[in-house]
């Protein structure tokens, strides 16, 4: 499904990322840890568009995405969350995850201003499918809120809802649980096990290890932009060098 082979970012003389080689397999839920600074924000950023790689190849889906703008990628069926979280604070929740849905429209311009029944009907169906997305991810009782109104658990929930919207084949998640509680990191680790059950792919970025153990078939861990460690969240968390770049080395 996503396959980057010795992918490395350097800015100026400063060196994020080196010679990364990484696959997540269709169908499955790959995780990707590492301490603050490991370069795992710059490699997302590579993959979802926002950032190119200095060297390297990029595949989706069989198509080379290394040099491709974001919202090609997005087409592709790509989507992302992102650490920080980036709603639409003003718009409600049905709006954020209308909206999401523009890339899959297929009226025009001109449909949309003359309301011909192709444009009526697609909004329809996008709101329709939005209801049943917010639905899932319990968010009816808040569907016409502003976004930004919502506490912080609702707005990572809403921020998986808007990217299921694009109809993605996978979904990179960049510390969704970041902030949560153990009861809300659990909850929200079966929803993503739901998601995959749908058939989608995922590549979770995240610091708790209580998730990644919960959700991931495998584990790469990234240190200093080196993948320094693979193989399952119980073999990488028992590797020496994991646990020398999380805890520090014994002089």
């Amino acid at each position: 499904m996503l396959t980057l082979s010795n992918v490395s970012r350097a800015f100026g003389g400063l060196i994020a990322v080196s010679g990364v080689d990484m696959t997540v397999e269709a169908n499955k839920i790959t995780g990707l840890i590492g301490p603050n600074g490991a370069g795992k924000t710059t490699l997302i950023n590579c993959i979802s568009g926002l950032d190119h790689p200095t060297d390297g190849t990029i595949t989706f889906d069989g198509h080379p995405i290394h040099k491709a703008p974001a919202h090609r990628i997005t087409n592709l069926g790509m989507a992302r969350t992102y650490q920080n979280i980036r709603l639409f604070n003003e718009m409600s929740v049905l709006e954020n995850v209308i909206v999401a849905q523009h890339s899959d429209g297929r009226a025009t311009l001109l449909d949309s201003i003359f309301q011909i029944p192709r444009h009526r009907h697609e909004q329809t169906q996008q709101r329709e499918y939005a209801q049943q997305l917010i639905e899932r991810f319990r968010l009816t009782d808040v569907q016409d809120s502003p976004a930004g109104s919502l506490p912080y658990g609702d707005q990572r929930r809403l921020e998986m809802a808007r990217a299921l919207a694009t109809n993605p084949k996978l979904i990179l998640l960049d510390e969704p649980t970041a902030g949560m509680n153990p009861t809300e990191t659990r909850e929200f680790g079966e929803q993503i096990l739901a998601v995959q059950e749908a058939g989608i792919t995922l590549l979770v970025i995240e610091h708790d290890m209580s998730l990644i153990s919960q959700v991931c078939d495998f584990v790469y861990v990234l240190n200093f932009g080196q993948i320094i460690a693979t193989g399952t969240h119980q073999a990488v968390t028992q590797n020496p060098d994991v646990i020398e770049a999380y805890l520090g080395k014994e002089d």
